[in-house]
């Protein structure tokens, strides 16, 4: 749910201009070559996973959806782009009434993709095809990043919750997106009101180290924490001496006694430590919340602690060291010259250097074994084969220009846990190696 759909007044910038020079240019030109109409297919697809990923994560499909919707020209921005020269004046006249009125296929969100996978296709004229290059792939590029990110900490965490605390590590807007991506990828909560706000995300959070300094003892401190909040507040105690912190905190919120939190020094020692402490005030439920720079390697080393609950900033905004996807945009298929309900012919790319692509509008589905489990990504051009038919991951997102695949955010993160299920289990290990599917072509 978002505050739309609470029916709360929003008001939504166009995001015409979240483009690249050069889609306008080369408008400007086709219009003038007469080619600008031509049918058209672009997919979006990564060529490759980023380094020790053995799977991707779709994220941002709704962002999308949000964002071809709202790709208008409006009067200031058309004014703006007069005023540069940037286009000509019959490109501007066509871009003041510039709707998509295409269609938009793509793998629902929260599915997971592989190298080659076309995770989207956008259908329609190579004029208001081209202009939706960047705002995609800034999009998906971003969230599918960060979600892949939270995937693998929430596998690393082995059920226990996670905590999105990064929007002080990002741009403010970015922090919002990051919130909804970490969510479909498992994490249970944000510390970012904003996203809370605008996607109906659980939020958390109850002090920082400076309340502590703030008052004159640690005491104090604790005392006013409790009396506001209740003894079911989590108390953060590496301020000055943890085991101090935590008899403080125990004599002053009692048994009941909600969580204790470790932001600092050895996370492992800490938290037996503390453990071994809680019980022996009598409060084995106080549960123990760690955090500090943590990503998925260090919360795979904690699986051993007895710690209830993570929180997570840097490392998962900045998508643990892989802060894009790069996925690409490219043209692959179009109408020649014999007219607009031609059929679409296949074009690649053919240069050196790693970055060919394969021409066609293709199809995709995940084969599975005898048993169940998912064995092979397969991608194809033409008509699929009728056995794989069942298994093909493909949705219409968009048809004639109307979004009709349009979901609430907890949809993609269900189906985000069971397209993790339905992978081999090597899929839920950290270490490094080929993508857990191989990518066949049909």
């Amino acid at each position: 749910m978002n505050v739309a759909d609470k029916g709360l007044p929003v008001a939504v910038p166009s995001t015409a201009l979240f483009t690249d020079q050069y889609e306008l240019t080369m408008l400007q030109a086709a219009l003038r070559a007469g080619t600008a109409e031509r049918r058209c297919a672009f997919e979006v697809f990564a060529r490759r996973l980023p380094e020790g990923r053995r799977y991707g994560v779709v994220a941002g499909t709704g962002r999308v959806l949000d964002a071809v919707e709202n790709f208008r020209f409006d009067d200031q921005v058309l004014g703006w782009l007069r005023e540069r020269r940037i286009v000509d004046e019959p490109t501007l006249e066509w871009l003041a009434g510039y709707r998509f009125a295409g269609d938009i296929l793509g793998y629902p969100e929260g599915e997971v993709y592989f190298p080659g996978s076309p995770v989207m296709r956008v259908e329609g004229s190579f004029a208001e095809c081209v202009l939706l290059e960047t705002v995609i792939l800034s999009i998906l590029n971003h969230d599918s990043a960060v979600a892949a990110a939270a995937s693998r900490m929430a596998v690393a965490a082995g059920g226990r919750p996670l905590m999105e605390m990064g929007a002080r590590r990002t741009h403010e807007l970015s922090a919002v997106a990051a919130s909804r991506a970490a969510y479909l990828g498992g994490f249970a909560s944000t510390s970012d009101l904003a996203a809370g706000f605008r996607y109906d995300i659980p939020t958390v959070g109850t002090s920082a180290h400076s309340f502590t300094l703030l008052h004159d003892s640690e005491r104090d401190a604790f005392t006013a924490q409790v009396e506001s909040l209740g003894s079911g507040t989590t108390l953060l105690v590496d301020t000055y001496d943890v085991g101090e912190a935590v008899r403080a905190a125990v004599d002053i919120a009692g048994p009941g006694l909600g969580a204790v939190r470790i932001d600092s020094g050895d996370l492992l020692l800490l938290a037996h430590r503390v453990r071994h402490q809680l019980d022996e005030l009598g409060a084995a439920g106080t549960r123990i919340v760690v955090t500090s720079d943590l990503d998925e390697y260090a919360i795979a080393s904690l699986a051993a602690a007895p710690v209830d609950a993570y929180g997570v900033g840097t490392q998962l905004v900045t998508g643990s060291g892989h802060p894009t996807c790069a996925m690409v945009y490219k043209l692959v298929a179009r109408a020649g010259s014999d007219g607009p309900d031609a059929p679409l012919h296949p074009v690649a790319k053919k240069s050196m250097g790693g970055k060919t692509s394969s021409g066609g509008a293709k199809w995709a589905a995940r084969r599975p074994d005898a048993d169940g489990v998912a064995e092979a990504e397969v991608v194809g051009t033409g008509a699929m084969p009728e056995e794989l038919a069942p298994y093909g991951l493909q949705v219409r997102l968009v048809r004639g220009g109307e979004t009709v695949a349009r979901e609430p955010l907890d949809a993609a993160r269900d189906r985000h846990r069971r397209a993790l299920a339905y992978l081999p289990m090597s899929a839920m290990q950290l270490s490094r190696g080929e993508p857990v599917l191989p990518t066949e072509y049909a």
